[in-house]
């Protein structure tokens, strides 16, 4: 088994934001070159402009279910009704076999998962938002959801930031560049084990 490092916080709290700037600065952090995305599967329709097999692997509802009855996934989780995320175990085989430790952005009933599944051998980092209200206006400055999905998005919210004591480290994302520096000596100090 390999190592995995894993990211879950509430929509909105900048997690993506923070494991993209992590992953782009292998030239000034030799660590990230030994890090590799792992790409969640989901029901839902794309957004914008991803692509399958790039942001998501793009299931239909019935696929995705159909997958889970196979046991194709490591977790997973119906978010919404008829919205589906999960990690398929093929694609955490797929970055072992690469030698590569998988960094898996989750929301926080996935990230708890995981950890509960890999043990001593994953990290598990909650991002969190210097205050509710700096959250929703976050999620509205996206301009990709609907007031019924920031109301819905809000809600969930406050149930997962009860659960950040659940993970190893906080980190919170109030200044973007401390957030990744905390960030990078917590994944060093993982990885040095």
């Amino acid at each position: 088994m390999g190592k995995a490092i894993l990211f879950s916080a509430p929509s909105g709290c900048g997690k993506t934001t923070i494991i993209k700037e992590l992953m782009a600065s292998s030239g000034q952090w030799p660590v990230a070159a030994k890090l590799t995305f792992s790409i969640s599967a989901t029901s839902r329709a794309p957004r914008g402009e991803e692509r399958d097999g790039v942001e998501y692997y793009f299931l239909s509802y019935d696929e995705f279910k159909a997958r889970v009855a196979k046991g194709d996934f490591l977790e997973w989780e119906e978010v919404y009704q008829g919205t589906c995320y999960g990690t398929l175990k093929s694609e955490v085989e797929r970055i072992w076999k690469e030698s590569k430790v998988a960094v898996f952005d989750v929301d926080v009933n996935g990230g708890r998962n995981i950890k509960r599944y890999f043990g001593d051998d994953a990290l598990s980092v909650f991002v969190m938002p210097p205050s509710v209200e700096v959250l929703e206006q976050r999620l509205r400055s996206r301009g990709t959801d609907s007031e019924e999905s920031i109301r819905k998005r809000l809600a969930r919210s406050a149930k997962e930031l009860e659960q950040a004591p659940q993970f190893d480290v906080t980190i919170v994302n109030d200044d973007l560049q401390r957030a990744v520096r905390e960030t990078r000596e917590v994944i060093e100090k993982f990885m040095g084990k």
